[in-house]
């Protein structure tokens, strides 16, 4: 079941494989080890992917349903950065789909996006204009592509963009499956004042086809505690590079509050004060990021 699940997906957390064959995730990481030996799969940072240096793009139904409470958590801490009467872009995918369910309680915004779920998700909120980039419809995240979506942005300023995508390691940023997404991922990118990436921990690691955001130029990263095991240890070896390149990270614990800590943007600036129930840590070189500080 669980090769059968990986090939469904492309990518699969230990966390969802254990929960689908109701077995511990000791038991999937061993598993997971051994058909890792015969060649089926390749372990990656908190799961399982196909064989091969990339991983593929698994359909919407899948990626609605992987780590779910990360991507509630990490959306509850991004809608908690966002001030009343800001215009912000936000990108296409289930993290920012969730993000824009709570952005529909902010006053006076403007949100311009290509994204059908997001537009949906704030269609009736009284207070929030919502503005679509044209574009052709792309049925497998209901996302407006290809060069109408990009020439509808020209000329955008906003103060920050949302995205998420399939995959962020340090050494390339952000990255998506699909070549047109990424362009228009790149177009919004261009529209911001400053990016905020939002990637639970089974992404972080991962290194897909097209990149759309490169690390410096990502201020930054809304993700989640990774796990107390080796995949975990890899994944936040991935938040520390990032910091040490100025990106400043937040994690987001169960309910959207914060549960671990970030890098200022400059070495020695102190963090902002909390707000919201939310907060950034410093976090000194080298620091691991596997402890909750939030008790």
């Amino acid at each position: 079941m669980i090769l059968e699940m990986v090939r469904a997906n492309g990518a699969v957390s230990l966390r969802e494989l254990a929960r689908v064959v109701q077995t511990s995730e000791v038991t999937v990481r061993r598993d997971v080890r051994a058909l890792e030996a015969e060649g089926l799969l390749d372990r990656r940072h908190g799961g399982a992917v196909l064989p091969g240096g990339f991983t593929r793009e698994s359909g919407f139904p899948q990626r609605a349903m992987a780590a779910t409470a990360e991507k509630t958590a990490i959306a509850e801490y991004a809608a908690g950065m966002v001030r009343e009467g800001e215009a912000i872009v936000v990108g296409a995918g289930t993290t920012t789909q969730e993000l824009a369910r709570r952005l529909a309680r902010v006053p006076g915004l403007t949100v311009v996006t290509n994204s059908l779920l997001v537009a949906q998700a704030l269609a009736h909120a009284n207070r929030v204009e919502v503005v679509m980039t044209g574009g052709t419809l792309r049925g497998s995240n209901y996302a407006l592509v290809g060069s109408g979506a990009e020439q509808s942005l020209l000329g955008l300023r906003v103060s920050r963009a949302f995205l998420s995508g399939s995959g962020l390691t340090a050494d390339r940023g952000l990255s998506t499956s699909n070549m047109l997404a990424a362009s228009v991922d790149r177009a919004l990118v261009r529209a911001a004042a400053e990016v905020v990436v939002l990637a639970d921990h089974t992404k972080l690691g991962m290194d897909t086809a097209f990149q759309t955001v490169p690390s410096d130029h990502i201020a930054q990263l809304v993700s989640d505690q990774p796990p107390p095991a080796a995949e975990g240890d890899k994944a936040a070896g991935v938040l520390e590079a990032l910091a040490a390149q100025g990106v400043r990270i937040a994690l987001a614990g169960a309910g959207g509050g914060p549960a671990g800590g970030g890098a200022a943007k400059h070495p020695g600036e102190p963090p902002p004060p909390p707000a919201g129930g939310r907060r950034d840590v410093p976090l000194p070189r080298g620091t691991r990021l596997l402890r909750r500080l939030d008790g």
